[in-house]
C-alpha cells in the first residue's frame, strides 16, 4: 500500500504563486504514475497535471497548461506541482493521486486507487 500526504497549500493573491508536494510513503512510487487533481466547492473532482513513472512525459489540463508543472523526485519518493500565474478559478482542494499501470498516464480520477487527504489553495482577486 502507498501512504500520500499533499502540503503547501494557503491563501495567495492572484498571479503569486504557490509548490504543492506530495510525499510518499509505505511503498516506493519511482515505478507509479503520479497525478493532480483538484475539486472546487460544488463542482466534481478535475484533472489537472499527470507525470509517468520516469517524470518524462507529463500531460496538463489545458487550464492550467503554461502555468502548472508536475514534477517528481524519486529518490525522495516525492511529486511536486509548482503553480504560478493563480487565478482566481484555481481555487480548489487539490489532491495528489497514484496508481500503477502498465502503460500510459490516464486522466480519469477512478483510475487512481492511492489518494492523499488533500490541500487547500485559495486565490484571491
Amino acid at each position: 500500500q502507498v501512504q500520500l500526504v499533499e502540503s503547501g497549500g494557503g491563501l495567495v493573491q492572484a498571479g503569486g504563486s504557490l509548490r504543492l508536494s506530495c510525499a510518499a510513503s509505505g511503498r516506493t512510487v519511482s515505478n507509479y504514475v503520479m497525478a493532480w487533481f483538484r475539486q472546487a466547492t460544488g463542482k466534481e473532482r478535475e484533472f489537472v497535471a499527470v507525470s509517468s513513472w520516469s517524470g518524462g512525459n507529463t500531460y496538463y489540463a489545458d487550464s492550467v497548461k503554461g502555468r502548472f508543472t508536475i514534477s517528481r523526485d524519486n529518490a525522495e519518493n516525492t511529486v511536486y506541482l509548482q503553480m504560478n500565474k493563480l487565478k482566481p478559478e484555481d481555487t480548489a482542494v487539490y489532491y495528489c493521486a497514484a496508481a500503477l499501470f502498465s502503460s500510459g498516464f490516464p486522466t480519469t480520477a477512478p483510475r487512481y486507487n492511492y489518494w492523499g487527504q488533500g490541500t487547500q489553495v485559495t486565490v484571491s482577486a
